[in-house]
């Protein structure tokens, strides 16, 4: 369970680098979109985890190294946004968030189930 403090910053996280991912990064990924889905902070706020979805790419594994192999540069322009409002310009760590997929693939599995009508007079068995 996150603490107010660690929510609150994570938001604010979450909204500079959708806003750098959108703007200032947004030649560098080619045609593929890449969102911001998630922010989860430790509890010093030291480190940031952040979880991305990406449309439009056909190689994610590859487009998620290349933002690892720059986030560097990325946590350098997060700093010059919120250097007024925070004391520590976290670490940040970048994972897939494949939630989407996965609801998706459980939807295919519910919808494919093959469940028979009950007959007159059955009940349900609990």
């Amino acid at each position: 369970m996150e603490s107010k403090r660690q929510q609150q910053f994570a938001k604010l996280i979450q909204q500079d680098l959708s806003d750098i991912f959108q703007k200032d990064m947004r030649t560098t990924f080619g045609k593929a979109f890449v969102t911001i889905t998630d922010v989860k902070m430790t509890p010093d706020l030291a480190i940031a985890r952040v979880y991305l979805s990406f449309m439009l790419a056909n190689d994610k594994a590859g487009l998620l190294q290349d933002i690892r192999e720059k986030s560097k540069h990325i946590r350098g322009i997060l700093g010059n946004r919120i250097r007024n409002q925070a004391r520590i310009i976290p670490n940040l760590e970048f994972f897939i968030d494949d939630t989407a997929e996965y609801a998706a693939q459980m939807d295919a599995l519910i919808s494919g189930l093959d469940i028979p009508p009950l007959k007159e007079g059955e009940e349900i068995e609990e």
